[in-house]
């Protein structure tokens, strides 16, 4: 992460949503923490709303601030996977949390949720 080399002090929280914030890092996180292991045409299918273009780039931020472990395959054509590592294995109680707190508010809004969403780990 470019911002990790600032020379002034940042807030904990800010410094926290510099390398999790955004639209898609806590879903792939979550995706992958699922599936234990995820490629990334699993990714592309599971996060309909994602270009192809904006995966590659945040499965990079996410490497670089080591939160991914990307596992590259001696053949053709490339297969790699990704897997969390220690770092953001120790986020996933909190993405639970949001996760949790997103099922409540919908309901009480009324708006549906996917089956698969509610039964999650």
């Amino acid at each position: 992460m470019k911002e990790k080399n600032i020379k002034e002090p940042v807030c904990a929280v800010d410094y926290a949503f510099r390398r999790i914030g955004g639209k898609y890092k806590g879903r792939i996180l979550w995706h992958i923490y699922n599936n234990e292991v995820l490629r990334f045409g699993e990714l592309k299918r599971r996060i309909t709303d994602i270009t192809t273009k904006m995966l590659t780039q945040t499965l990079r931020e996410l490497e670089n601030d080591n939160l991914l472990f990307r596992k590259v395959y001696p053949e053709v054509p490339p297969k790699v996977e990704y897997r969390l590592t220690d770092v953001s294995n120790s986020l996933i109680p909190f993405i639970n949390q949001l996760r949790e707190w997103g099922i409540t508010q919908m309901k009480k809004e009324n708006i549906p949720i996917r089956e698969h969403e509610a039964s999650k780990k």
